[in-house]
């Protein structure tokens, strides 16, 4: 007789929406006259602390520097604040969620 399957317990992952400023590095992949960048990231956790940790883990393995992460919340905290998000965007929070990882979204650089 075989056991019965366990049920999976619900995840109690979320996405989050961070944006992480970084300075420069060696080899970070930045425009050579850029001063540095603001990445919006996708990022699973189970709160927002560990999706802050893991998004600067994975930076800065990626050789880029992280300075400051700004965190507004999660899909439905973002449309609690009436933001609309769409159907892409959606898509790239859903990856995160289903690969528990985390989604650079956008770059946008700095210049002096």
């Amino acid at each position: 007789m075989s056991e019965p399957k366990k049920k999976k317990k619900p995840s109690r992952q979320q996405v989050y929406t961070l944006v992480v400023q970084i300075g420069r590095k060696e080899g970070d992949g930045l425009p050579d006259t850029a001063t540095g960048a603001a990445l919006m990231c996708f990022a699973s956790g189970v709160d927002e602390a560990e999706a802050v940790r893991e998004t600067v883990a994975i930076l800065k393995q990626a050789d880029t520097a992280p300075l400051d992460v700004t965190g507004y919340g999660t899909l439905a905290d973002r449309e609690a604040e009436g933001q609309t998000i769409d159907a892409e965007e959606r898509a790239l929070m859903q990856r995160a969620l289903d690969e528990n990882a985390v989604i650079v979204a956008q770059m946008t650089p700095f210049y002096d």
